[in-house]
């Protein structure tokens, strides 16, 4: 089950549509859906996270907190939405189009897929963008 929380003024346009599409996402990468919590919040909100569970003095657009078991997919996605709207200007991209991005980013973690080299982002962008463009 996909459920979408708030911690910001911000809502999710068509959340069936965004469920239905990260359920397609996970069946696509041979997993199964568990439960998965997305939570929109500030850069405050994300930054006190950031610190208190990662050790990590920065700002960021998206932590998740894997809990799956196998290939039954569970977590939590926290994405902040300031940090959204300023990488979307940054590059050069619609709001809209950056909020998918960070949003299938999570899912793919919990799926396996890793960030942190070079070939591995590329592999996640290329996911990221192929799942984009089924919504789309």
């Amino acid at each position: 089950m996909i459920s979408f929380n708030y911690e910001t003024d911000f809502d999710l346009p068509n959340e069936n549509e965004m469920s239905t599409w990260i359920s397609n996402v996970i069946v696509s990468e041979n997993c199964r859906e568990g439960e998965i919590n997305y939570i929109f919040c500030s850069d405050d909100y994300l930054h006190d996270i950031n610190v208190k569970y990662l050790d990590h003095d920065t700002l960021t657009d998206i932590i998740s907190f894997d809990y799956s078991v196998g290939k039954e997919l569970h977590g939590d996605v926290y994405i902040s939405i300031d940090r959204v709207k300023d990488n979307a200007v940054d590059f050069n991209v619609d709001f809209v189009e950056e909020i998918k991005r960070v949003m299938v980013h999570g899912v793919l973690h919990y799926c396996g897929y890793k960030d942190k080299s070079i070939e591995d982002k590329s592999v996640m962008r290329t996911k990221e963008d192929f799942y984009i463009k089924q919504l789309s």
